[in-house]
């Protein structure tokens, strides 16, 4: 995909050394067309690039089918993620698929089953691991700076539309609007769900449940993310889910068998927030705040937990291809992660609490609710791990 998200993982992969773009797939041939101008001109210029071997395909098929290819990237609306990234495992490639990791908890469980089976090396793109705030807010609250963690607060926004109310327009002659739908269930064409390439705006499709999460997804994706890397929550996840009823539940929290609490409001606080009995840190792109003010001057000590240092997400995975180790937000990190944005949005749903099992992966007594950790595909469509 080369929307506006793959074309800046485009750009960034095309500026990564001894690396070669040889395939870029679209199912909008004008962006296929556009994506593929600007691959061609920036090999022509870069020594020992060669331009002449980017092929342009529709069928992403097609290119996992090519012997000669190491690795893809996968940035497509969430209801397409899962079903390439799987593929692309069984075939023997290393997978960079853009963050919500998936459409459902099953799909991302598919995925790192997929990827462990075939030993492939799996990033997922939730960037901020890569970022030193974010890394150093982590480790102050792992290494118990802010005492004991009580609560973390993320400011994202909330579920996405249930219901499909968009009307039909005539499909653009440059899509193919039947292979966008995909696995998904069959709506009809919306520029609402994929805009012109002129719009500046980002794409809706992320704002309704058939193909994606909401902002609980889209930015969960980030920000719950780090709650879950500075709790050392990155192989389990919560407890109890519980959503907002206007009287003593204020937030949708999230408990986790440690005690803590992980709320969703949106308020004041811009990113993650984590508070602890001795003080706070607060986090977000292009800030770093804490209380007391004199943590940010902490050095860690030898005896301190480091975690994963990533300075660069491209350069990290590709790293991790060459040496065939995990990178800093392999497949199952990127699985818990969205899996608390899900659980978020099933409790919104169902407008009740909910009991989960970290292990099992499934709701305790709850069959409602476990009937919605997967979501059926559209024929002729089937997800195999």
């Amino acid at each position: 995909g080369v929307g506006k998200q793959g074309s800046f993982l485009l750009r960034g992969f095309m500026n990564e050394p001894d690396t070669q773009v040889v395939a870029i797939c679209d199912i909008d041939k004008r962006k296929l067309q556009k994506a593929m101008e600007q691959a061609q001109a920036f090999y022509a210029n870069r020594p020992g690039g060669d331009e002449s071997a980017i092929k342009a395909y529709e069928d992403y098929r097609e290119v996992l089918d090519r012997k000669d290819i190491d690795a893809v990237v996968a940035a497509l609306p969430d209801h397409w993620h899962a079903l390439p990234a799987c593929e692309a495992a069984k075939v023997g490639k290393d997978i960079y698929c853009e963050k919500p990791l998936a459409n459902s908890i099953g799909e991302a469980r598919a995925m790192v089953t997929a990827a462990r089976r075939y030993g492939q090396v799996f990033q997922t793109g939730s960037m901020q691991r890569s970022n030193e705030g974010f890394r150093f807010a982590c480790e102050l609250v792992r290494n118990g700076y802010i005492g004991q963690l009580q609560k973390v607060t993320v400011n994202v926004a909330g579920p996405p539309e249930y219901d499909y109310i968009l009307p039909a327009e005539p499909v653009p002659d440059y899509l193919n609007w039947d292979r966008w739908v995909g696995p998904a269930p069959w709506r009809p064409y919306s520029s609402v769900l994929a805009p012109p390439m002129e719009d500046e705006r980002w794409a809706r499709w992320r704002y309704y449940w058939d193909f994606g999460g909401g902002g609980m997804t889209d930015w969960g994706a980030h920000h719950f993310d780090i709650g879950q890397w500075g709790m050392g929550m990155d192989d389990t996840g919560p407890v109890e889910i519980h959503p907002p009823n206007g009287k003593d539940i204020a937030a949708l929290t999230y408990k986790y068998s440690n005690g803590v609490i992980m709320t969703r409001e949106e308020g004041p606080v811009n990113g993650v927030l984590f508070s602890g009995t001795e003080g706070e840190v607060e986090v977000n792109r292009g800030y770093l705040r804490t209380k007391p003010t004199s943590l940010l001057r902490v050095r860690l000590k030898p005896s301190d937990i480091r975690l994963y240092r990533s300075d660069n997400h491209f350069a990290d995975w590709l790293h991790c291809i060459r040496t065939r180790s995990k990178p800093i937000c392999d497949v199952e990190i990127g699985c818990r992660s969205v899996s608390v944005c899900h659980l978020g949005n099933i409790a919104y749903l169902l407008n009740r609490s909910l009991f989960w099992d970290p292990v099992s992966e499934t709701f305790r007594g709850d069959d409602a609710a476990n009937r919605l950790i997967s979501r059926p595909y559209r024929a002729p469509w089937q997800l195999v791990s």
